[in-house]
């Protein structure tokens, strides 16, 4: 386990007490000053009167970065029960607006996983939401405790547990879960005993606090958002516990926000969001301009899906020598790089290429990177510990062992791993508080952006996010497939949207569809 930023009174942490008592030395005379006057005092663009929270000491970013990229560490309390008790630190991330005369605010950028780096989401897509944003806002992200820069820990799970495709519990060729199972249990024992309480304080609910505390530490009284992903879900809960601190709310690619299925029910969907992407890739492989490049699978695109699972069922029998020493590419490792590839139309190429390889009894299939080897400790450890702190799931092994009998029959794509055993069945901590409901009780300021064919968050689950918010929000719809829309796998009209959304407050006045 990695303790080394949770002592109380670190360097850190002591610069920030001197610049928070500098900054409350100030606080008035900033006051007194108009928002164009306050743009100009470096490090006061972002604080509003009333507002106040811990400073951050902005300097110069570690890694690669946009040009005027800054980076801080945000002091957070390790158990918001005990705030003055000891704290881990936050990496944070700002390109702050080049106008400050049009400058209206901060777009916070929430990223996806659980696991994901905000701060390296930024640094992604920090270029295009500047053009998009004009200098409406100073952008800022955050890598969420357990991920990027921020404090961390580990499991200590050996090198084999720790492949994509045994994190995601697989079953085996003949639907078993036997390996699952005793895989699930061993990984929730090692982090039970490795994760310490770092480990256990990975939750949505904190993530919530620790977004409102970087609010305060911007000197913001509201915050506005894009939220994509996984990162919907601590977005819509923070304009469900802190509606007076949302501005413009942007919901990228819902799941179901069902309390009782938090986690558990985003994973089931990956069956019915498989299934609903699958023919676009199909109609892809299928098209004669794949002859070029001899990538065109079958002639029609109904003859894709059946090559497929043929072709991952002779794997699950003969696996395949790939070009990773000591990774055969099996039925699973394929399935798995369908799974990834399915996210955005840019993957399909690679997804082709691997079954034409497979194919190929002289070929060794290359392996996407993500799927060549295991991911580290401490990624493995926050991709699991979040959705398993969240909520209580079931114990019973003769349920998930029937559930993934019918699921493989119902959606052959995903072969049961959508409801198969993980590890959160066996977690040793039980969730510090229930899951928030999310209702339509505060301000209509929410958009909302789908792919009508997101194979991670299907359109299903996202009506439910719709329904549950009500009046809160509206819904542009976009007829296209893939995950995370705006300025990415989205459409123009999509990506319109959410722009003038953003920087002018219009929204659609009831729920509307973008077939462009």
């Amino acid at each position: 386990m990695t303790t080394h930023r949770t002592t109380r009174l670190t360097a850190h942490a002591r610069r920030a007490l001197v610049l928070t008592l500098s900054a409350a030395a100030v606080a008035g005379t900033l006051a007194a000053l108009s928002p164009a006057a306050r743009a100009q005092v470096p490090g006061a663009a972002a604080r509003a009167p009333g507002a106040s929270g811990p400073a951050l000491a902005w300097g110069p970013c570690a890694g690669p970065g946009l040009p005027g990229q800054e980076c801080a560490e945000l002091p957070v309390p390790l158990d918001y029960r005990d705030p003055d008790g000891p704290q881990l630190t936050l990496a944070v991330s700002r390109v702050r607006s080049d106008r400050p005369a049009a400058r209206r605010g901060t777009l916070l950028v929430i990223p996806g996983g659980p696991g994901g780096s905000g701060v390296a989401r930024l640094v992604a897509k920090g270029k295009a939401l500047e053009r998009e944003m004009a200098g409406a806002y100073d952008l800022v992200s955050f890598d969420p405790r357990g991920t990027g820069g921020s404090t961390k820990a580990g499991c200590g799970l050996d090198a084999g547990d720790r492949q994509l495709v045994t994190l995601r519990s697989w079953p085996d060729p003949d639907g078993g879960i036997t390996e699952n199972t005793a895989r699930s249990r061993r990984i929730a024992e090692a982090c039970a005993r490795h994760g310490g309480a770092v480990l256990r304080s990975m939750s949505t609910a904190n993530e919530v606090r620790d977004i409102d505390r970087l609010r305060r530490a911007l000197g913001e009284e509201k915050l506005s958002a894009w939220a994509a992903s996984y990162g919907v879900y601590p977005g819509a809960v923070y304009a469900q516990k802190y509606p007076q601190h949302t501005d413009r709310w942007v919901l990228d690619s819902s799941g179901d926000p069902d309390p009782s299925r938090v986690g558990r029910g985003w994973l089931a969907n990956l069956a019915v969001g498989a299934d609903d992407r699958f023919p676009d890739f199909a109609a892809w492989a299928a098209d004669p301009a794949r002859e070029d490049d001899g990538l065109r699978l079958a002639e029609r695109p109904r003859d894709v899906r059946p090559l497929f699972l043929a072709l991952a069922a002779k794997l699950d029998r003969a696996p395949k020598e790939s070009a990773t020493k000591g990774v055969p590419l099996t039925g699973n490792l394929l399935r798995q790089a369908v799974l990834s590839a399915l996210g955005g139309d840019s993957r399909f190429p690679q997804l082709a290429r691997l079954v034409r390889q497979a194919q190929d009894p002289a070929a060794r299939p290359v392996l996407p990177e993500a799927l060549a080897g295991p991911l580290p400790d401490e990624e493995a450890a926050a991709m699991t510990a979040t959705v398993c702190n969240d909520v209580r799931w079931p114990a019973s092994v003769a349920a998930y062992r029937r559930a993934v009998a019918l699921d493989r029959v119902r959606h052959p794509l995903t072969a049961g791993l959508p409801v198969n055993v993980t590890p959160c069945a066996f977690w040793q901590n039980a969730p510090a508080q229930k899951p928030t409901r999310i209702t339509a009780e505060g301000p209509s300021n929410i958009l909302m952006l789908q792919n009508r064919r997101d194979p991670a968050t299907p359109y299903s689950g996202a009506l439910k996010m719709r329904q549950a918010l009500g009046g809160r929000a509206r819904l542009v719809t976009l007829d296209h497939g893939g995950h995370e829309a705006y300025l990415g796998n989205g459409t123009a009209c999509g990506d319109r949207a959410v722009t003038g959304f953003l920087t002018t407050g219009r929204r659609p006045e009831r729920d509307a569809y973008c077939a462009d």
